[in-house]
């Protein structure tokens, strides 16, 4: 829709914000909900349908007020959530005192940006619950790491967003709470685990929200609702104050946003709060390269796991576009140990059974394993059952970089699905679902992302297509460790020669 129009929430009209609390939506359970909705809440109220970058711009030439941005966006939040559940914690009231009085030209690239921290990292005074029902949340005492690094960039942090238990699953889902809804189609998923930041971002009440990604978890949510999703080398980001104290670190911090460059604005101020001397510099960028490129076409997962046939007609349809382009696009084989998903699982179990040990030590009576869902039980269970097969796991995943990285001697990227299927709706992956099914349909799901994760190595989603009923499917560009700039610059091209719609 155009700015000026009015705002359609779910199925209701809504007059231009801010909207009355008479006309908040109602609250039903969301197994009532038709398969038809969409949420969106675009209107022309101060924010428009600008990304951050452009909504900054307009903030430091004065021409809108921090609080009153502010205000606007909490008002977009409050009527979206009541689709989308993406809001663990909200901090409406804090933000609000933050700007108010805030000079219209505050310091940093995003300065009075409205965004979200995602529920597994600190925000000095917020609890974390990392998305599980086994914690008694406490606030934090500090920022994290990273949450110092998101700051310094200037955004207005309105609360934190929801993600599945420890971030383990691929859909943001609980077994006795209401899920996280796709702004697409409320009854499908929003992926995870990032799944809440990319809901509030794909529905316009903020343009760019914190995730970070173990296993896909920025990418499979960008895909899942349309969005811009980069996943950083491994030391690209500030370290992870989770990730950095493991055997391999999976962790890699970041956002998801609707336009690439609010990507590259986000990355390069990140840089100039902290970077790390042993990659090469990312620096500004601001629109497609000149150089021709040759970029490996792989359509099905090494791991065998099947893509479907909309998915593979968006890769395809993106390799023809890159071909227009100017690059050479020819396909390309990832050599990968047959073992590569039972051990990633192994370690992934590794994940769960620490975090149930360490979330007794830190949290004492505050933290009971039994209420654990079923996803993360299960995964506990195979990391005891095989504990002596994890020391030679390990092994083969940290080998695994000597053969992915042959690859990259005669390509520069390559171009892969994100997720081997379309998005499932709500409950296909839920923690509910008996343990054994789960693992088989999510590893017959997330078979591209998680290798760039053990690896080490960039990637990014981008949208490509949607399927006959409107859902979002995405793309995505793998580099080489430290080459963020190229994923960037080929994203700047596939977003001018195949522009995606950017809300539903």
């Amino acid at each position: 829709m155009t700015t000026g129009g009015p705002a359609v929430v779910a199925c209701y009209t809504l007059p231009t914000p801010p909207w009355p609390s008479s006309l908040r939506c109602s609250r039903r359970s969301w197994r009532e909900r038709s398969v038809s909705e969409t949420v969106h809440v675009y209107g022309d109220d101060i924010l428009g349908e600008h990304d951050a970058v452009g909504l900054a711009a307009l903030l430091r030439k004065g021409e809108l007020d921090p609080a009153e941005v502010a205000r606007a966006a909490v008002e977009r939040v409050r009527v979206a959530d009541q689709r989308l559940n993406a809001v663990q914690t909200p901090l409406y009231e804090e933000a609000l005192a933050t700007t108010a009085g805030q000079p219209r030209s505050g310091a940093g690239v995003f300065a009075a940006v409205p965004s979200f921290v995602k529920d597994n990292t600190d925000y000095r005074g917020a609890p974390t619950g990392h998305g599980s029902a086994a914690f008694t949340a406490r606030p934090a005492k500090r920022h994290a790491a990273f949450t110092r690094q998101f700051l310094s960039t200037g955004v207005t942090v309105l609360g934190k967003t929801r993600l599945p238990e420890f971030g383990f699953n691929a859909s943001t889902e609980y077994e006795h709470a209401e899920p996280v809804h796709n702004p697409w189609n409320t009854a499908h998923s929003a992926g995870g685990s990032s799944g809440g930041s990319a809901a509030l971002v794909a529905s316009g009440a903020v343009p760019v929200a914190h995730a970070n990604d173990g296993g896909g978890s920025i990418r499979i949510p960008a895909a899942c609702c349309g969005l811009v999703g980069l996943k950083t080398s491994r030391g690209r980001m500030v370290a992870n104050d989770q990730g950095s104290k493991l055997p391999i670190d999976l962790i890699s911090d970041g956002i998801v946003s609707r336009t690439v460059r609010d990507t590259a604005a986000f990355h390069a101020a990140a840089e100039r709060h902290w970077r790390n001397p042993e990659l090469p510099p990312l620096g500004h960028i601001e629109g497609p390269s000149d150089r021709r490129l040759t970029i490996g076409l792989l359509l099905d997962s090494p791991t065998g796991a099947h893509t479907d046939d909309a998915t593979r007609a968006a890769v395809t349809a993106t390799a023809t576009a890159l071909e227009g382009a100017g690059h050479t696009v020819e396909p390309v084989e990832i050599p990968l140990d047959s073992r590569f998903e039972e051990d990633f699982l192994t370690y992934w179990g590794m994940l769960s059974f620490l975090s149930g040990a360490t979330g007794r030590l830190l949290h004492e009576r505050g933290f009971d394993s039994r209420r654990m869902d079923g996803l993360s039980q299960g995964l506990r269970t195979r990391f005891r059952r095989r504990l002596r097969s994890a020391p030679g796991a390990l092994s083969r995943l940290r080998r695994a970089t000597a053969d992915y990285v042959t690859v990259f001697r005669e390509h520069d990227l390559v171009l892969s699905p994100v997720l081997a299927h379309t998005t499932p709706r709500l409950g296909h992956l839920s923690p509910a679902v008996p343990y054994d099914t789960l693992v088989q349909r999510l590893t017959a799901y997330v078979a591209f992302t998680p290798l760039n994760n053990v690896i080490g190595t960039p990637s990014i989603a981008l949208p490509a297509a949607t399927t006959e009923d409107g859902l979002p499917i995405g793309v995505m560009l793998s580099a080489r460790h430290g080459d963020e700039r190229t994923l960037i610059e080929t994203a700047f091209t596939l977003e001018a020669v195949q522009p995606w719609p950017t809300h539903p």
